[in-house]
């Protein structure tokens, strides 16, 4: 399937970044609640990214490690122009809107500062929020909503944010250009698995590059 970013959109780049996977190939855990965003277990995927200087700047905060895992967290946010995300990375909410008290996990100045589309099959009012952030709900389909993120984000790279079945999609459609996956030294045992039934050497994808710390080996995918 053509990519909508060739379709005059050449210099921005489809990617995933600082996506934490555990050992057995899941990126969250099981029972996704209000008391548990990541799943069961899942917040220990990202012990590697949360000590970092960046993670703490981005959440207001001063302090924080330096190194390559801070230097990969960086990384996320170069050069980014408008996000992506499944409609379960941005809340556990179920079904219609039953209103629109529900604005995410992130509190009133979320960390994106650009506009972000949330995948969705039902449809819902922009939300703006304070720093730039813009949730924007898609009910028509991957390609739509990233057409709509590569002519919000003006040149600049998309980044899916997550989570799973949102990636695999994109990943099915042929759309993806670069992943980094910070792989944490943990396993889950169950919740949901990356890349169950993805050929991604039939997809074009080789390892570019990776690095060992303390915390996680990152992996960066390209095609």
């Amino acid at each position: 399937m053509q990519s909508v970013i060739g379709k005059g959109f050449a210099m921005s780049k489809l990617r995933v970044a600082c996506f934490s996977l555990s050992l057995d190939g899941f990126g969250a855990g099981p029972n996704q609640s209000v008391d548990n965003p990541l799943g069961e277990g899942g917040e220990a995927l990202h012990e590697w990214f949360v000590p970092t200087r960046t993670f703490q700047r981005v959440h207001g905060k001063e302090g924080g490690t330096t190194g390559v895992d801070d230097d990969f967290a960086a990384r996320q946010f170069e050069n980014i122009g408008a996000w992506i995300m499944g409609r379960n990375m941005f809340g556990p909410v179920r079904g219609s809107w039953p209103d629109e008290n529900w604005k995410g996990w992130w509190g009133d100045n979320p960390p994106y500062h650009c506009p972000v589309f949330v995948l969705s099959h039902h449809e819902r009012a922009p939300v703006t929020m304070e720093g730039g952030t813009i949730f924007h709900f898609v009910t028509d389909g991957v390609e739509a909503a990233l057409e709509r993120a590569v002519q919000a984000a003006n040149g600049k790279d998309v980044l899916i944010g997550g989570g799973v079945a949102t990636i695999r999609q994109y990943l099915r459609a042929g759309l993806v250009d670069e992943m980094h996956f910070a792989i944490s030294p943990i396993l889950l045992g169950s919740g949901e698995h990356l890349l169950t039934g993805l050929d991604l050497p039939s997809l074009g994808y080789r390892v570019s590059e990776h690095v060992a710390t303390e915390h996680a080996t990152h992996v960066v995918l390209t095609r």
